[in-house]
């Protein structure tokens, strides 16, 4: 998108834009020609989330500049800042590039098209439409390519392993998800700043992924024997139940 569409979109002036850009608050836009600046949804979202932090945080440009390079800052974390945590820890790790087309896809994955539409419908990543056509986060354009490697892998039609059987997922995602937010925010909300909960979400959401992987891979083993033994083993066909005392 051209500039008068960030400002009809953000609701933010090209000046302010400006200088959100020379301050290194937002991405840099894609430059075809010297002259011409072509801007994405990642320019939106985080224009917004600078703005969020300024309004509802009252943090000033410098503040959020220290945020996004991981310097310290005396503002303490409320509520309505863990809004923009997603966008501040995307900023710092380079994550939050250009959308990935679901064409770009498709050479290595041909039923990237197919699959992403599945995956949206159930609710598992969302798709976004731009002038080049559907398009996807870098976080939603890599489940894509997870699932694809799924069917070279040999989860395929062939074994009635298609995309829908991923809705569990969202179910279960949600849980544990719902769960780490609210012991995250009653342990750091008003107690330390918002650079660092944003370096501790930086590097604790791998070590959670990866500590509750193994968790699974255990549980997958234990219950693949016990199937095979002939013993009974629990199968929540319509999602997870959370068990007593968790949110």
């Amino acid at each position: 998108m051209k500039m008068r569409e960030l400002e009809q979109r953000t609701g933010v002036h090209r000046e302010t834009i400006r200088v959100y850009l020379r301050q290194g608050l937002i991405p840099e836009p894609e430059r075809p020609r010297k002259t011409v600046a072509d801007y994405g949804e990642e320019h939106v979202q985080a224009i917004l989330a600078v703005r969020r932090l300024q309004r509802e945080n009252r943090l000033t440009l410098a503040q959020i500049k220290a945020i996004i390079a991981g310097e310290g800052t005396e503002a303490r974390v409320e509520a309505s800042a863990f809004d923009q945590l997603e966008q501040l820890v995307a900023h710092r790790a380079g994550a939050d590039g250009p959308p990935v087309t679901v064409a770009s896809l498709l050479d290595r994955y041909p039923h990237a098209a197919e699959d992403a539409r599945t995956l949206a419908k159930i609710g598992i990543l969302d798709i976004i439409d731009t002038e080049q056509g559907e398009a996807l986060s870098i976080t939603c354009a890599q489940l894509v390519r997870l699932w694809g490697d799924m069917r070279k892998a040999g989860f395929d039609q062939q074994l009635d392993y298609t995309p829908d059987i991923l809705g569990f997922y969202t179910e279960a995602a949600d849980f544990v998800g719902r769960w780490e937010a609210t012991t995250f925010m009653e342990r750091v909300e008003g107690h330390i700043d918002v650079e660092k909960a944003a370096t501790m979400v930086e590097h604790a959401l791998p070590l959670m992924l990866d500590f509750f992987g193994l968790m699974r891979q255990r549980a997958f083993f234990r219950h693949v024997e016990a199937i095979r033994a002939g013993e009974e083993t629990d199968r929540p066909a319509q999602g997870i139940r959370p068990s007593s005392g968790q949110p």
